[in-house]
């Protein structure tokens, strides 16, 4: 494969700045599985606090095993479209690079059941048994701030919430107003779509790379796939923004940090179907 990349008709050498920014960037979304297992686990304690089981661990820890299966398939679409040449892809390391990415695909896909298991069960909710402070009074309750952040409910806090709006989630000794879970709801929505979109960018991107190992990734394969994508990457952006109006700071940051990982493969896609059609 070529060793310069064209950025904007400026040539920069695979050992320059754009390779170390590249990089960079994955690290960075390497850093996020941890950054998301902190977030998961301290909201697990609250949702889960009778225990968690072996088959809530997707739904408790979705973000977590999510993006680290991601970052794995994302070094993989990077050794493929890459780092090793065509002639490196056979035997063993083929086999490698499938079993590796295949168990990627299985866990992005279970971690989408996640995604919707969980806004299902944002749709299970009750009208609270008591008021916030008699709630408060008994112990053992927690108040949702916002998606999978959560405080003890006391006497302090309790006088906040509206009574009349007072909703509890089912199956759990947690509550909030009903704007909160509405924004909550809203906010599942989007995790399913955005995962859902992240799926079809995956499996076409596969189907790219299948046909390119065997040289029949035509100029008009390319420009289908690209509209395609182009619409799920439109849908992606989206979800980023929306993020960044409504969400975490984390998960807008991990949505725009994942944009900026996959215009590098596509980019890595582009200059090695260009380099076959030339040959």
């Amino acid at each position: 494969m070529s060793e310069v990349v064209s950025l904007a008709g400026i040539s920069v050498t695979r050992y320059g700045l754009f390779r170390l920014f590249k990089y960079a960037v994955y690290c960075l979304l390497a850093y996020n599985v941890y950054a998301f297992f902190l977030e998961n686990h301290a909201a697990a304690s609250t949702v889960f606090a009778d225990g968690l089981s072996l088959s809530k661990i997707i739904e408790a820890y979705n973000d977590t095993i999510d993006t680290l299966a991601w970052v794995v398939l994302l070094l993989v679409f990077e050794l493929e479209t890459w780092t090793l040449s065509d002639e490196r892809i056979k035997g063993g390391i083929k086999w490698l690079l499938n079993i590796t990415s295949a168990t990627c695909y299985v866990i992005i896909a279970y971690s989408f059941y996640g995604y919707f298991s969980e806004m299902v069960s944002l749709t299970h909710l009750l009208p609270a048994s008591a008021s916030a402070c008699d709630l408060a009074g008994q112990g053992g309750w927690s108040m949702v701030l916002e998606q999978d952040e959560y405080t003890a409910l006391t006497a302090a806090n309790c006088g906040g919430l509206a009574d009349s709006q007072l909703l509890r989630l089912a199956d759990t000794q947690i509550v909030g107003d009903a704007a909160i879970w509405r924004e909550i709801q809203w906010l599942a929505w989007v995790d399913v779509i955005n995962a859902g979109a992240w799926l079809l960018v995956v499996a076409i991107l596969a189907f790219d790379v299948w046909l390119q190992l065997r040289h029949q990734l035509s100029d008009a394969v390319m420009r289908y796939s690209s509209v395609i994508k182009g619409l799920l990457y439109f849908t992606l952006l989206l979800c980023a923004i929306y993020w960044g109006i409504n969400g975490s700071f984390l998960d807008f940051w991990d949505a725009f940090l994942w944009l900026v990982a996959f215009f590098f493969i596509e980019m890595n896609l582009f200059e090695w179907q260009a380099e076959t059609s030339a040959e």
